[in-house]
């Protein structure tokens, strides 16, 4: 038995959207239309995409395939980009009116329903409360801010407003991670008591982004934005000002899904991390992190690790690790597998149940010999979930839903900040070499 995973706490305020029985719903759902003409079933919400970067793109992709919303207005201040996004939008029937500033975007724009911020790190605070203010629901792309500050900021104008501000932590809307976190350690308790957690995001090396000199944004327009130069613009990540590094960029995902699964935040963070690879880089290029979680049968560590320097180790995944089992998640479907301990009751039930497949047992090596209590292989299972969608357009139509009142936000500004939190403090814990106490966030 597992009673602490997922423990009471801030998922449990949230977790009516999050169903297993409605994310098997999702996952099973039609084909959905283009977002150039909608269903017809009502009116469309309105967009504004802030931002085309890499990470704009990948949302208004998604986007593409969402019914009833539709996206009229594009800002960025790289004219490239923005060009760039006017033609894909065009071959999709869309136009759009398009913009440098957002002052000037929403000064023009009296008729927007929602915008999808996907700027930098820095800027996310500032255009998120000028959207909210205007009226807007935001969906802002995490981490929510490169500074507690900022993130607090947003906490509070979504609360001042009473405007919906989703934050874009994609797998609390993940059907198979939905599935996995209320039936298979909700309900189950597959793993029995969770001693220990791990994730990891290895990635290959890779050189600086470049740019079309000819497309070079102006001097002048770069430094009203607080940029020295080209590069320091395209590789913002990098950058202490911009951005909060790769433990911020890709740790973000799966340390909240230690804190969601979990039901709580850490106790205390140490951790360890370096530029020891890039020479023209602020931030650090590899962290190896460690989290105590105070649950209720005891507690349990949690070790993330980011490296940028080798894809080695198995790519990314979260896996919870218990006494009777052990869960691996990822947005990779490959990479997820349950583990069942040799000691540990039958799983038949649930498989009957249709909440795991048990995979084909593996055949003995010829005259092997093992420790059963340590290299025996185990029984293995999988997630009978299949997701027909992009991994972002289930959190983005359940904004679009919680903007039409018929679900709550999967992940809303107050629940992802209490969770960034941790990393804010993982950050901080790199960056002093000491044992960091996290306390409860105050907004």
């Amino acid at each position: 038995m597992n009673p602490s995973a997922p423990a009471s706490g801030l998922s449990r305020r949230r977790f009516l959207s999050g169903s297993a029985s409605a994310a098997l719903a999702l996952a099973a759902g039609p084909p959905l239309f283009s977002i150039g003409t909608g269903t017809g079933v009502e009116k469309p919400l309105r967009l504004a995409v802030i931002g085309f970067g890499a990470q704009g793109r990948v949302l208004v992709e998604a986007l593409l395939k969402v019914p009833d919303v539709r996206i009229v207005a594009l800002c960025d201040i790289w004219d490239y980009a923005r060009v760039y996004g006017e033609r894909l939008l065009k071959s999709n029937g869309l136009e759009v009116a398009s913009y440098r500033d957002i002052e000037e975007l929403l000064a023009k724009e009296k008729d927007l329903d929602a915008a999808i911020v996907a700027t930098p790190d820095v800027f996310h605070a500032p255009v998120t409360n000028a959207c909210l203010r205007a009226g807007l629901h935001v969906y802002c792309e995490k981490m929510m801010s490169n500074s507690v500050e900022g993130a607090r900021s947003m906490v509070r104008t979504m609360r001042e407003t009473g405007r919906l501000l989703q934050i874009g932590h994609q797998r609390r809307s993940n059907p198979r991670y939905l599935v996995a976190r209320d039936r298979l350690l909700g309900e189950a308790r597959l793993t029995g008591r969770i001693t220990a957690a791990q994730a990891q995001w290895n990635r290959a090396v890779s050189a600086d982004l470049g740019w079309p000199k000819k497309a070079a944004i102006p001097a002048d327009v770069l430094a009203h934005y607080g940029y020295p130069d080209m590069h320091t613009f395209r590789n913002w990540r990098w950058f202490k000002k911009f951005g909060g590094g790769p433990l911020s960029d890709l740790g973000a995902h799966q340390i909240d899904i230690f804190n969601w699964f979990l039901g709580r935040l850490p106790a205390t963070v140490v951790a360890s991390g370096g530029s020891d690879y890039y020479k023209n880089h602020e931030w650090f290029d590899n962290a190896m992190v460690i989290y105590e979680f105070p649950l209720a049968e005891g507690t349990a560590r949690a070790f993330y690790q980011v490296q940028t320097t080798t894809s080695s180790g198995g790519g990314y995944f979260e896996q919870f690790m218990g006494a009777e089992g052990t869960l691996r998640m990822s947005e990779n479907p490959s990479l997820t597998t349950i583990y069942r301990e040799a000691h540990a009751p039958s799983w038949e039930e649930w498989v009957q149940k249709n909440y795991l497949r048990a995979n084909a047992a593996p055949a003995p090596e010829p005259g092997a010999k093992v420790d059963a209590r340590e290299t025996a292989a185990l029984a293995t299972y999988r997630l009978p979930v299949v997701t027909n969608k992009a991994i972002h357009q289930y959190h983005l139509e359940n904004f679009f839903q919680a903007i039409r009142g018929r679900t709550k936000l999967n992940c809303p500004a107050d629940e992802a900040f209490h969770s960034e939190y941790a990393i804010f403090k993982a950050i901080e814990a790199v960056e002093t070499r000491q044992l960091v106490t996290i306390d409860e966030p105050v907004v």
